[in-house]
């Protein structure tokens, strides 16, 4: 006979392994039907990603790499070339900060602030309309929060891995 117990932790683990896989499909995905959503003008999404970032109306006086690489949630290493490749294509400015010169801070161009506004964010909400086409506001509303729940799972693994010295950090700081 099977121990329902053990039914109940099988059928736990599949169902956390077809998720875990779903989200792993999802991020391909994005960033595939993303990056061609956006490819005319030049970006990718981590490009689009980087710009969503510095377009907060927190981030308008720059951010620091070091802070940027956290917000994202993507090492220092990086971030540096999805940067240097943005500062080369006159997307940002990449400036010593006045606050502590040996930090750079990262700024969005008049240059790179069209691509993003004009150019991109339409068509990035179009992007979203397509994709979430099916998820009505309450559906949008609850795949957010339960995203958010993993996510901050997540976090608390990760520091307790970095606390524990088990792994370094996720931010190359």
């Amino acid at each position: 006979m099977t121990n329902p117990d053990e039914s109940v932790a099988s059928a736990k683990y599949e169902m956390a392994n077809r998720l875990f896989f779903r989200l792993y499909q999802c991020a391909n995905m994005l960033h595939k039907t993303g990056t061609r959503a956006v490819e005319a003008e030049g970006l990718t999404t981590q490009q689009w990603a980087v710009l969503g970032a510095l377009s907060r109306p927190v981030a308008q006086g720059g951010m620091g790499v070091g802070d940027l690489a956290r917000y994202l949630m993507v090492s220092r290493q990086n971030l540096s070339g999805v940067l240097s490749r943005m500062e080369r294509d006159g997307h940002l400015a990449i400036v010593p900060d006045g606050r502590d010169r040996r930090a750079r801070l990262i700024t969005m161009t008049e240059s790179g602030r069209h691509v993003w506004q004009d150019l991109a964010l339409p068509k990035i909400h179009a992007y979203y309309e397509e994709i979430l086409k099916d998820f009505s506001f309450n559906d949008t509303t609850h795949t957010l929060h339960y995203l958010l729940k993993i996510l901050e799972n997540m976090q608390r693994l990760d520091g307790e891995w970095v606390d524990g010295g088990e792994t370094g950090s996720t931010d190359g700081a």
